[in-house]
């Protein structure tokens, strides 16, 4: 896997393949969508349920007896529900870092190769042979399986679209910190300040002050040098790497490509000095 992680030739159809779908999920909205920004979560993890749930029926079903048609009904909904699945996977793909795009892609081939052997495999059923049909199916759990592998290298080693910004409240301590005298924080302005070595950032409206860690969750870029917009009526800060976009008010994820919601901290004024803490 480090090899893989570190093998720049595949960059050359990485590289292509990213602007292609880039390219063709052109539309914010269709990306924010495909991320799961509506959902608050990544959308592929959970489309993914359904393909490998119904694969993984059907393997079970090819083993007992009279239970062709139950076997081949599972097969089809696999095959066509891996469809939209690997359509969110290609858009989460397109906006990783260099070395999580290479191994990525190995995934993407292995459940290709995957696809194809299952889509092999319903074909073989339909026609009437049900002997080559578990055939290929078993060698597309194969396949499957391994992708599954390489995906999870991919999320809980390289940390794709897993939120990089959560991990901070780790290093703070459970107890009130002050971060700024209140009369001197500036209205509508982003300032970046330090909780236990923790960065970060304050943002005042009026008398109501958000505190709202500074890394962001996509690729830990540093939302304190983003900009403050505008969007759907709320003030969100825009991160300068990759353009995610979160409400100011509450830490909702407004624009991808993170799928994951910035994290708040509580707030209090105490002889007009602004504290904050663990939520």
């Amino acid at each position: 896997m480090t090899k893989i992680e570190q093998n720049a030739k595949l960059d050359r159809i990485g590289d292509r393949l990213q602007r292609a779908v880039q390219g063709t999920l052109r539309p914010q909205r269709v990306r924010d969508l495909l991320h799961g920004v509506w959902l608050g979560h990544p959308l592929h993890p959970a489309m993914v349920q359904v393909p490998v749930g119904a694969w993984l029926s059907a393997a079970v079903v090819d083993l007992l007896p009279g239970q062709r048609r139950a076997a081949t009904t599972l097969v089809a909904l696999g095959t066509v529900s891996a469809v939209p699945a690997a359509v969110t996977g290609f858009n989460d793909w397109a906006a990783l870092a260099r070395d999580q795009r290479r191994v990525g892609l190995v995934h993407a081939a292995a459940n290709s190769i995957g696809l194809a052997l299952y889509a092999g495999s319903l074909a073989a059923r339909l026609s009437g042979r049900h002997g080559t049909g578990r055939a290929l199916a078993y060698l597309g759990l194969s396949a499957a399986s391994a992708g599954a592998y390489i995906g999870g290298h991919l999320a809980y080693k390289q940390g794709a679209q897993v939120s990089q910004s959560i991990s901070e409240l780790h290093r703070m301590s459970d107890e009130w910190k002050a971060v700024a005298e209140l009369a001197m924080l500036p209205q509508r302005q982003l300032v970046t300040r330090e909780v236990d070595d923790v960065s970060v950032i304050l943002y005042r409206h009026g008398d109501e002050v958000t505190v709202m860690l500074e890394r962001c969750p996509h690729q830990s870029g540093p939302l304190g040098e983003g900009e403050v917009q505008e969007i759907d009526g709320h003030a969100c800060v825009v991160c300068p790497w990759h353009g995610s976009a979160f409400r100011l008010n509450g830490g909702e994820v407004v624009h991808g490509p993170s799928p994951n919601d910035q994290q708040i901290l509580p707030t209090r004024v105490v002889d007009g000095v602004l504290q904050t803490k663990l939520p």
